[in-house]
Formats: C-alpha cells, structure tokens, sequence
C-alpha cells in the first residue's frame, strides 16, 4: 500500500489546476497557492498544455475526488468497487460511502477546517459517536447517530481557544443537524451532490476509470 501524501498540499490543487480548499481558511484567502501560482509546480509548469485524453480526464476526475476526501489508493479504490458492483445506484452509495466517513463528518459539522486536522481530531481520540469513543476516521456514520466531542477534551486548547473561534459562525451542510451549545452534530439524512462539491460528470469519469 503506498504512503499518504505528505508533502505541500497546495502542490496538489496547483497539479489539477483547481482549488480542492485543503488548507482550511488558507484556501479561502489570498495567501492560497492558487492565487499566487495558477499554473502546475515544476519548471515546466507555466507551458501550455496539450488537450488530454480521455484516460487523463478520468485520471484527473479520479485525483481530484481522491484527494478531496484526503484518501489512500486502495481506501478509494474499495469504495469506487464496491459501489459498482452493488445494484444500488453508484453516484448515491460513492457519495454516501465518502460523506458519512467520521471523519468527513467532523470536518462537515465544523469541529475541524480540514479533512486532515478531523483525521487527526479522531485519531487522537476526542471524537465520540453516540457517546462511545471512535478513533476510525472511515468509521462509517449512520443517519440518526449524535458525534461529539469526548468529554476529557473538551478543556483542551483546541476545543477551548481554537475552535470557537470559527465555529459559531460556521454553517453545516442540511443533512447535519449542529448544535453550538453542546457541540455535537447529529446526522439527520444522507448528503446532495450539490453539497457535496463533488461533480457528477467526476463521479462518471471514475466509474469507468476502475469499469477498465
């Protein structure tokens, strides 16, 4: 299995040519490496490129909802499989499989900015789900289950100092019901892809991919 990517990450988004909004409130600003260098890392990344084919574009599509959701090639590859290989309808299970991961979940509910800092939040063991301890972030939430935080973080200067200082003002997604006083999240129905920032010719782009 290959390792995570640890480098820049912002290298990723310049690669794709898109913002993918990895770096939190960074991504928003100024300051984002899209803004600064619109154009792929490397000495020849200011060259106009050729018209891909269409394995580039589905190699791309793949990319860029891979490193979305901050996943390794055979996490993803496991849910892109098995949703085609369910009678259900794809673009819903992938969707589903992907947004009801916990920590997707922590990250949609505002107690992170990232993907990558909610992965860290449930890997150190200050998320709970219905009041148990989780610390999978591909622990897959179920509708009508309550996250919060475990009660000996809650005094921890994350969640005391750094947290409030974006989460009052943060809006979750309709199918998330946040409560700022107790700081918990409950999962009231399953995610749109408009919501999602997730696009639906990407969804069909990489079922093909792995259909090869």
């Amino acid at each position: 299995m290959c390792a995570r990517y640890t480098g820049p990450r912002e290298k990723i988004e310049r690669r794709l040519g898109e913002k993918l909004f990895l770096k939190g409130e960074r991504s928003h600003s100024q300051k984002s490496a899209m803004v600064k260098k619109p154009y792929p890392p490397g000495i020849h990344g200011r060259k106009r490129a050729g018209k891909p084919s269409e394995y580039g574009l589905q190699l791309k599509s793949k990319q860029r909802v891979k490193n979305i959701y901050r996943l390794l090639e055979k996490q993803f590859k496991n849910y892109i499989k098995s949703s085609i290989s369910s009678k259900k309808e794809p673009y819903e299970m992938i969707l589903n499989s992907l947004e009801h991961r916990l920590d997707n979940i922590v990250f949609r509910s505002g107690f992170a900015q990232s993907r990558d800092q909610a992965r860290q939040l449930v890997g150190h063991g200050h998320i709970t789900v219905n009041g148990k301890k989780i610390n999978i972030p591909s622990y897959q939430v179920l509708i009508g289950d309550i996250i919060g935080i475990a009660e000996r973080s809650k005094n921890s200067p994350y969640f005391s100092n750094l947290m409030p200082q974006w989460f009052k003002g943060y809006e979750a997604p309709n199918w998330l019901s946040v409560s700022k006083e107790k700081i918990t999240s409950e999962v009231k129905g399953n995610p749109v892809l408009s919501e999602s920032g997730i696009r639906a010719e990407d969804l069909q782009s990489i079922i093909e991919f792995y259909s090869r």
